[in-house]
């Protein structure tokens, strides 16, 4: 694995580390092609049951590199095109696959996010931030809009009201605030963030794989489904559940007083 990301596996637990801490974690071309071979990885990786991303040193992620953009302002224009449109490409690529990963992907943050860092957060399936964490949009402030699916997920999370506040006044949002608008699900002190990460993983590798990736996939569907498809997906989901050795091992548990062993 390249130095830009940092792959690591422990106990059907992988951990994506953004491993750029001296320039905040910030994007450039060589963090979005490792992110995406390190995605692709990941997917590959049947006996994984969830993915936890966090920054390496004190912060998530700044954005992007605007040492590498300003780079890019020099070459002419049709290949400064090229360049830009295939580094957008590997990002909403990297969000995408964050979807369409059956395993739960947990965000685990400290200190700065902004830009993509927004991105990627609301792309994971859950967020636990320390009570250090500050949140900003940021792309305006450099003239361009967002990417990484933002402003697909976004809205979703937190609404198109506050989306558009957030996005268009580069509002910053403390741990708190960020918990109550619903961007993050629980903020911890800085000192606890990683036993507290590694503890709601570890509930979620306890839990039946069949059944959090089916969760998984009829959450996000519901995002666009009519009622009559989404009544179709959670039948035909249920079903297939009930058809699984899990499904027999929670119900023996059950009935046993027992934690079930998916």
């Amino acid at each position: 694995m390249t130095d830009e990301i940092r792959l690591e596996t422990y106990d059907s637990i992988a951990t994506l580390t953004l491993n750029r801490p001296e320039a905040l974690n910030a994007l450039n071309r060589a963090m979005a092609e490792a992110l995406d071979r390190s995605l692709r990885e990941v997917e590959g990786m049947s006996s994984l049951r969830c993915l936890v991303i966090r920054g390496a040193g004190d912060h998530f992620m700044a954005g992007g590199d605007i040492r590498y953009f300003q780079q890019c302002l020099q070459l002419p224009e049709q290949q400064r095109e090229a360049e830009v449109n295939s580094v957008i490409q590997l990002v909403n690529g990297a969000a995408a696959a964050l979807r369409r990963l059956p395993q739960p992907v947990i965000a685990s943050i400290r200190g700065n996010v902004a830009g993509f860092g927004m991105s990627l957060v609301a792309a994971c399936d859950l967020a636990i931030a320390a009570d250090n964490a500050r949140f900003t949009q940021a792309y305006s402030q450099i003239a361009t809009t967002p990417d990484g699916a933002n402003t697909y997920f976004l809205p979703r999370l937190i609404g198109l009201k506050r989306s558009m506040e957030l996005s268009l006044l580069n509002r910053t949002l403390d741990a708190g605030t960020a918990l109550g608008m619903g961007l993050i699900n629980k903020v911890v002190p800085g000192a606890d963030l990683e036993m507290e990460t590694v503890a709601m993983a570890r509930r979620i590798t306890q839990g039946s794989p069949q059944a959090l990736s089916g969760v998984k996939m009829l959450l996000n569907a519901s995002l666009q489904n009519t009622l009559a498809q989404q009544l179709a997906l959670e039948q035909s989901s249920f079903v297939r559940c009930a058809l699984g050795m899990d499904f027999k091992e929670g119900l023996d548990a059950f009935l046993e007083k027992r934690p079930p062993r998916f």
